[in-house]
Parts: structure tokens; sequence; C-alpha cells
């Protein structure tokens, strides 16, 4: 069957915009996604899929959650390798579950644990990554596909809708060949479901790589000082942490069992990250002098461009 997609855009002043996905196909018995965006500046990239369940970013802070409570969510799923932030998840009266995956795939265990969770589990439900492009809304439709929530047809549109990058392939492969399962089967698969779980060395250092980038680039937007909306980000802390984060990364026993081409990439993180934290060392909370701001910003740059190369190469 095929799934013809169309897109109501309403503007208002007060009105968020919303797209619908609808297919004049579709019997009156059978699943239709909803794909309402939801614009709320605490909870980013955030849109609903299904009455049940709606795709996002990670919540910001207490007003993110604080936004969840108001959605009516009762269940949080994570899919990313952050630890959740189960504390202030409790204070809203909502329960976490933590079900992490990679970029490269939603394998066949954790794809049948996601449908189980959105299908039993009190809902509504939040599915979040950290960003919520491209894990999320890759988890939540597999979840949605094999709970028989929405139809097969209309994974890879939700991914688009989404934003989901076309070169995380494994992402789109994933969607396109879950299937729905007998709802007899999901009822009979019995899940342990855990608020967090602890993840191999890599991943945890991976994730906090891109947490202490992230911060490095809201204090390069902000001139090299700590950010209005982050004051509490000293720019030379940050700098040390990235270094030192990618120095523990080729300290992880299972790198020395990597390419030599992985560890180099590494190792010249390292050093870009060593060499920016040199730069800001001296000026503390005060941003770096004029002359300094094009060097810092280049070694910056030279972090990312080898992230970029090692995601491509090696994880996307």
């Amino acid at each position: 069957m095929l799934l013809r997609s169309t897109f109501l855009i309403i503007w208002g002043s007060l009105l968020p915009a919303v797209v619908f996905c609808s297919s004049s196909q579709l019997t009156a018995d059978e699943p239709s996604p909803v794909c309402e965006q939801i614009t709320d500046p605490h909870l980013p990239n955030a849109f609903r899929l299904h009455d049940r369940v709606i795709s996002g970013g990670q919540p910001d802070g207490a007003a993110g959650f604080r936004a969840l409570k108001q959605l009516g969510i009762r269940t949080v799923i994570s899919v990313d390798g952050l630890k959740p932030d189960v504390e202030t998840a409790r204070t809203f009266g909502l329960r976490y579950v933590h079900l992490p995956h990679g970029y490269d795939d939603v394998p066949e265990d954790r794809a049948l644990e996601l449908a189980k969770a959105v299908s039993s589990l009190p809902g509504p439900v939040y599915v979040h990554c950290h960003h919520g492009k491209h894990r999320s809304p890759a988890a939540a439709a597999v979840a949605c596909i094999r709970a028989g929530l929405i139809p097969q047809e209309s994974g890879p549109a939700i991914l688009k809708i989404a934003g989901t990058s076309p070169k995380y392939a494994g992402l789109y492969q994933a969607v396109s060949r879950t299937q729905k399962m007998e709802r007899s089967r999901l009822d009979s698969i019995t899940v342990q479901f855990r608020e967090s779980v602890k993840l191999p060395p890599a991943v945890e250092l991976m994730t906090q790589i891109g947490q202490t980038f992230e911060h490095l680039e809201q204090i390069a937007a902000a001139g090299w000082k700590p950010p209005a909306s982050h004051p509490d980000l000293v720019p030379a802390h940050e700098a040390l942490m990235l270094k030192e984060h990618f120095t523990e990364f080729q300290r992880v026993p299972s790198v020395s069992q990597r390419s030599v081409q992985f560890r180099q990439l590494l190792a010249e993180s390292q050093q870009h990250a060593d060499r920016l934290e040199t730069l800001l060392a001296s000026s503390g909370k005060r941003p770096i002098v004029a002359e300094s701001r094009d060097e810092a910003a280049a070694e910056l740059a030279a972090v990312r461009a080898r992230c970029s190369s090692c995601h491509q190469k090696f994880r996307d």
C-alpha cells in the first residue's frame, strides 16, 4: 500500500506549526500517524507521531520536564548514551526508561524493547535522544510500527519530517525493514525496564565529548566567554575537559584494536583540544584577546573536522 503524505501548515502568532501525515488509501480501522510538530523551546525538535508517542530532543532541565508534564507525558524513554536525569524527572512524577542505541542501526532486541515500551508503559510516552533529529525519531518510528500504532509505509516520511540526515543510512534501513508484530507475540515479551544502564567506556566518552564540544560551540558563539544562557561554563575548563576526554578515550583497551586511521584521528583531536585549552587557560572567565579568537576558532574547527571524518568512516 502506498502512503500519500500531505502537509498542512497552519500559521498564526499564537499557534505552533503543525504537519499532518494522511492517506486516503488507509481504511477506517488502520492506524494513522499524527506528525504534529510541538513548538516548545525546552523540548527541541519535538513532534507527535501518535496519540501515545512524542519524539524529540533531551528535555532542557526542569523547564523541559515541566513541559512534558503539561503535555500529559507519563513515561520518558531515552535512546541517548548520556545518563538520564532521573532525579529531575521524578520531581515531576515522570518515569524514566533507558534504551540507548547508536546512529548506525536500531538493533532487533532494542526494537522489540521499544515496541513493548510504547505499547505497555504508562502513556503518553516521550522518546528522546540528544538533539531529537536522528536516533529518537528512528526509535519512535520503529517502536510505533512494531506495536501497530502507525503503518509501516509512514516510517521514512517521519524521518524526513524530523530532519534525520540521509547519511545515517542504518537508521533509515532500520525503519524501512520494520514490520508490525502480532499483538499476542508483543504481549508475551517480558522486559525489565531500567532507569539507567551502564554503557561501555568508549560509548560514555563519546557522549561526554559531544556534550563538552557543544558547550565550547556555545562559548565560541558568545565571543569566547560564558554564554548568557549558560553562565556556569568556564571556557578554559571546558577545553580542558575536552582534552581529557580524548586522552581517556585513547586509554580505553578496545581502542588499541581499532584501525591506525581511527587512532590517528583520536590523537589529532586531543592535540587540537590541548592547544585550545592553552589559548583559553590564561583568560579564566574573561574573553580571550582579539588576536587569539581566530586561532581558538581554528582549533575548535579542527576538532570538529576530525570528529566528522571519524563519524563518517567509523560510525555512520
